[in-house]
């Protein structure tokens, strides 16, 4: 019964994912735009007229890639970073204005289990030092994820904010960058629909706005965001810096959109 919109990069594998929606609901209110997140012009230039032609309650940032080389994209920003990070927080913030005026308005994060191994690291936002593991980038992506959330449900009284783990999941991604995980875990994997449940269960239940915004979910329920004893918790004045560091960025990007 909702109006959807889906944030793609590639035409021909949304059109096909478009229509599986239309088919198997018989709702025609499922719109598309494509937009590349790891471009950040190109998110800016989505948002802002997003905003001038559609109303939104729900926001969720599902998109993400795990690059297991260092590649750099156009802007030269690294494409982990630029993808899960950075398009994160300016689809987000660009967005809120409009989520502002709506009742009930809701973002979700796609996180993932994998940041609990990764603290915080502020110093190395692009991964330039040491050795490049794809892996590990992504889980401070992750991480970052879950701080950025945890700043904006304190920034944002009016919007409830929640991050979430979807579990292991049967997904094109996990086999094409995890391919060793896959093999050793593919009986065990959820299914996309499994996978998909907390996403959907955080938009649209009367249940999870009665708790607090800024968690971190698993299965419908608030996890934790550290194991025991694992020292990845982070100051205050690191989390605060991550998000002027992103507004930066962010800025950079917004003077330089077309339009």
């Amino acid at each position: 019964g909702g109006t959807v919109h889906l944030v793609c990069r590639n035409k021909e594998r949304a059109e096909v994912a478009r229509q599986e929606i239309v088919t198997e609901t018989g709702n025609q209110n499922i719109f598309l735009h494509i937009v590349d997140l790891s471009n950040p012009k190109e998110i800016w230039k989505f948002a802002e007229k997003f905003r001038n032609e559609h109303k939104l309650n729900v926001l969720i940032n599902n998109a993400g890639c795990m690059v297991n080389n260092r590649e750099l994209t156009e802007d030269g920003l690294e494409k982990n970073f630029a993808t899960n990070t950075l398009g994160t927080y300016i689809m987000t913030t660009a967005l809120v204005p409009l989520l502002e005026k709506a009742a009930d308005a809701r973002v979700i994060t796609v996180s993932s289990g994998g940041m609990l191994v990764q603290k915080l690291n502020i110093s190395d936002l692009q991964s330039g030092n040491g050795t490049f593991d794809g892996t590990m980038v992504y889980a401070q992506n992750k991480r970052q994820q879950v701080v950025m959330t945890e700043q904006w449900a304190k920034a944002h009284r009016n919007i409830h904010f929640s991050v979430m783990h979807p579990g292991w999941a049967d997904t094109p991604a996990v086999r094409s960058s995890m391919p060793d995980f896959y093999e050793r875990m593919k009986n065990s994997l959820r299914t996309e629909a499994q996978g998909a449940d907390t996403v959907l269960w955080l938009a649209v239940s009367a249940e999870a706005t009665k708790l607090p915004s800024g968690l971190f979910f698993q299965d419908r329920q608030p996890v934790p965001t550290h194991l025991p004893l694992a020292y990845t918790h982070s100051p205050p004045e690191d989390e605060e810096k991550l998000m002027e560091v992103l507004e930066e960025f962010s800025q950079k990007f917004k003077s330089a959109s077309p339009g």
